[in-house]
């Protein structure tokens, strides 16, 4: 099993580098398209969806129309709707529950989370056209805050964060990708090489206290959307979103995390 994790996140590395730095956007829009109809797809199988593959197809369809026909105006607008409904529904879900899987309310949250998924990705368009280190930048923060969190909440793990959605994480996790956080982010803020990075230009806009505010923000909203998949996943009796991902699940599994925290990014790379 290890094994097989291990050679899929080698080859999902690979296929990463190549989509950023291919110079190609017909190719980078391309291959975010098939990710984002796999994780459509199973988000809707989540959900209990009657159509997964048809409402995936509609999702990809307007997605590409957006990508191709849209402009900056239109991705701020949408980072700043998915900020605003991980504030007001999705993440007070997590103390509150999901509504049962039949009737309007999960229909109605299954429509909120697509919009979700796919402000994410349309983030990650935006993201990439500012550039494919400024892209990477970010999603290396969620990254290093999952890693962190992991081997943290391996050795001191004791107090348990959700014990009744993911009995896995823990208080004692939080706080280990929270400080591998700021270290690493920090310490790459000395390098020159690293100027175009979001926790650069973080810190030079805001300082110290700023940078200390946005890594601390990324971090919590990274959770809440690792937890709140995790919530759906436990909801539809599954452990994993699809296998597409040999010893990784599915691609929900691996992008849960990115879903709140790319389109906040956006927002403050307007403000900044």
């Amino acid at each position: 099993m290890l094994k097989t994790r291990v050679i899929t996140a080698l080859v999902l590395l690979a296929v990463l580098f190549l989509v950023l730095f291919s110079q190609s956007f017909v190719f980078f829009a391309s291959m975010t398209a098939v990710f984002f109809f796999a994780a459509s797809w199973e988000s809707l199988r989540l959900f209990r969806s009657r159509f997964p593959l048809f409402g995936a197809a509609l999702w990809t369809s307007a997605f590409l129309l957006i990508l191709f026909k849209g402009d900056v105006g239109l991705a701020t607008l949408l980072s700043g709707v998915c900020v605003a409904a991980w504030v007001v529904r999705l993440a007070p879900s997590l103390a509150l529950g999901l509504p049962l899987q039949e009737g309007g309310a999960n229909r109605l949250l299954n429509g909120i989370y697509g919009v979700a998924i796919f402000g994410c990705f349309v983030a990650i368009v935006t993201l990439f056209q500012h550039s494919s280190l400024y892209l990477l930048s970010v999603m290396m923060l969620i990254w290093i805050a999952d890693t962190g969190a992991y081997f943290a909440g391996k050795a001191f793990g004791k107090h348990k964060l959700a014990p009744s959605i993911s009995p896995g994480k823990s208080w004692e996790g939080v706080l280990g990708g929270w400080l591998a956080v700021l270290a690493i982010a920090g310490c790459s803020t000395m390098f020159p090489a690293l100027s175009d990075t979001f926790s650069a230009h973080i810190l030079v806009k805001w300082g110290w206290a700023g940078f200390l505010v946005v890594m601390t923000l990324m971090v919590a909203a990274s959770i809440a959307g690792d937890l709140f998949e995790s919530q759906l996943k436990r909801r539809a009796g599954v452990k994993d979103s699809s296998n597409l991902l040999p010893g990784h699940g599915g691609v929900l599994d691996r992008i849960d995390a990115l879903i709140p925290t790319l389109p906040f990014a956006v927002l403050l790379g307007v403000w900044l």
